[in-house]
């Protein structure tokens, strides 16, 4: 009996309670953005879900860079949900984290090593390759003499120099089938030092990896280690990862890609780019047509790279197992 009475007492004071728990659950906390935060790191703490940040940036016309927020800016968060507060809010209940003095967060900003290789398309020639080692050497690298099959009738002189380039594979698009070209990175560069009218000896002066007689030579650019800050399209971008820097059909956070859209279709160097992919519709539950479920965001990436009609990125985020084939978007839809 006593503890029937006991029950009792608590499911009374449950229903008491309730409004005021309920009231509870949806007080606002509005956060204060500090240096160095991020829309993913702030629904990651606030939220517990990382994967709702590209929804905020797209939808809000005054982010126009995910990472890129300031401090003194205000935040709200209610009812599982995140969004800028266009001025001081007068009935929030909750302030957190505020700092003494408003300052510019600093830019968030992508270093790249420079060497991470892009889509060589199928009619780029390039303008010669190694055609032999001093000695009959095959692995070859820094400082080493090497022979070309460019001439002086190829454009060549003495002094000039090219860029080392290993053609790997061809890149077969995942969704089209289509041939996108050959997967090429660079190895380093050479200077020619003796050019006559159809061959030169050379020297190679910079190697990051062996170079080998039949790698191809290219005009120069420096490779140099840099760094890419963060820059919102300029127009909606729509695409596919068709390959991985290392070749295999998986990918996640720090993995270079390959894209098949370029300066052609508006990509730059730092566009952030989201990472989605389908929902596959469980046929057995539907008893109507239902169309497309939207897509579901599983990591971003960050052009590095562009070329006119493919383009390489870095994965910085992966919140699930990210594919070759999967989709890339500028805006999370």
């Amino acid at each position: 009996m006593r503890f029937r009475v006991q029950k009792l007492a608590f499911i009374v004071l449950v229903f008491i309670l309730m409004p005021v728990l309920l009231w509870a659950a949806e007080e606002p906390i509005l956060y204060v953005i500090q240096k160095g935060d991020t829309l993913w790191g702030l629904s990651e703490k606030f939220l517990n879900d990382p994967k709702h940040w590209p929804n905020l940036w797209s939808k809000n016309s005054r982010l126009t860079n995910p990472h890129l927020i300031y401090p003194g800016q205000l935040v709200r968060f209610k009812d599982g949900h995140l969004e800028l507060v266009e001025a001081p809010v007068e009935t929030a209940q909750k302030v957190v984290d505020a700092p003494a003095e408003p300052e510019v967060a600093e830019e968030k900003v992508f270093a790249v090593r420079g060497n991470e290789g892009w889509l060589m398309d199928n009619d780029l020639v390039p303008d010669g390759r190694i055609i032999a080692g001093q000695h009959g050497r095959l692995i070859l690298g820094e400082d080493d003499t090497v022979y070309t099959d460019i001439g002086t009738t190829h454009g060549g002189s003495d002094g000039k120099k090219y860029t080392i380039l290993r053609k790997s594979k061809q890149v077969i698009h995942p969704v089209t089938h289509e041939s996108l070209g050959y997967r090429v990175y660079p190895l380093g560069s050479l200077q020619l030092t003796h050019a006559t009218e159809l061959n030169s000896r050379a020297i190679i002066n910079v190697s990051f990896k062996e170079v080998e007689p039949g790698d191809l030579l290219v005009p120069y650019q420096e490779i140099k280690r840099k760094t890419i800050p963060l820059k919102m399209a300029s127009r909606p971008l729509k695409g596919y990862i068709v390959e991985s820097g290392s070749g295999a059909d998986a990918v996640a956070a720090g993995d270079v890609v390959y894209l098949d859209i370029g300066k052609e279709q508006g990509v730059e160097a730092g566009n952030l780019l989201y990472i989605a992919r389908k929902v596959k519709i469980e046929k057995m539950m539907v008893e109507r047509y239902v169309g497309e479920l939207p897509r579901e965001v599983v990591g971003a990436l960050v052009v590095v790279e562009t070329g006119n009609k493919t383009s390489t990125a870095i994965v910085v985020k992966s919140i699930d197992a990210i594919f070759k084939g999967n989709e890339v978007l500028s805006e999370a839809r």
